[in-house]
């Protein structure tokens, strides 16, 4: 996995009894060469999620690819696309192609973000047959209930509710984004519903988290990922994305 990748496939992994190696980024994105070069004889699987939690970070279907090629043929490859209904970039592909073309790849979604039902724990995957065999024998007996399968179907059904989301998400991102540069922050680009904004130092991410908190605002601080001058601020309403803007154009006011 990539280092600042999302971290419960460390501790899935650990949990497992597997030994966990942590590929270097350029510029918060996914080194594919890096991650190639940890790949030994004893590697069994690759994580990468793409888009990247909490770095919105996106890698190109044609990297993916290159990747993928790279890896020996008994290596799975799995592919978190967890944000993919929010990239509307024509270089990306969730893993599809990857599945379809019979590669030993896993492609997993989730009704978590796009469809907000991360509350009754709803998600899928695309796989190989024999890969998708291996996941129905080991799975618990009825691992997704009545109450979450309705709630996806009923989601699934709402016309035009992704592109209306992505449309939003896509405007509100730029706009928030636009904002707190304005302010003199550094925020990373990002293809998620959230934007990681760099406050330089821990000690003043930590501050500023604490600055937001008391205006009845809640970020992520991202500390466990090894980035703890980061704040990672998700896209919500425009009137709550102009209440974060202005509590961090207040706080570097107030504390440069």
């Amino acid at each position: 996995m990539s280092a600042h990748g999302f971290l419960i496939y460390e501790i899935a992994a650990k949990l497992a009894g597997m030994v966990v190696r942590k590929a270097t980024e350029r510029n918060l994105t996914a080194d594919i060469d890096a991650m190639l070069a940890q790949v030994t004889p004893a590697t069994r699987m690759v994580f990468l999620a793409n888009p990247n939690n909490p770095t919105g970070s996106l890698v190109p279907a044609a990297v993916v690819r290159r990747l993928r090629d790279a890896l020996p043929g008994d290596v799975l490859l799995v592919l978190d696309a967890a944000y993919a209904e929010y990239v509307d970039r024509a270089d990306y592909d969730p893993g599809i192609e990857l599945v379809d073309a019979g590669h030993n790849t896993v492609m997993t979604r989730t009704f978590s973000k796009m469809f907000g039902l991360g509350g009754v724990r709803l998600g899928w995957a695309y796989a190989p047959e024999a890969v998708v065999d291996v996941l129905n024998r080991t799975r618990m007996p009825f691992n997704v209930s009545s109450l979450a399968a309705a709630a996806g179907i009923a989601a699934l059904t709402e016309a035009g509710w992704v592109e209306k989301c992505r449309s939003h998400n896509r405007q509100a991102r730029a706009t928030l984004r636009e904002k707190l540069v304005r302010a003199g922050l550094t925020v990373h680009p990002s293809d998620a519903n959230f934007v990681l904004v760099d406050l330089a130092t821990a000690a003043r991410a930590t501050l500023a988290d604490e600055h937001l908190r008391q205006r009845g605002i809640i970020v992520r601080n991202v500390a466990a990922y090894d980035l703890p001058q980061c704040l990672r601020v998700t896209i919500g309403t425009d009137e709550q994305c102009d209440a974060v803007a202005a509590a961090l154009t207040a706080f570097v006011a107030l504390h440069g």
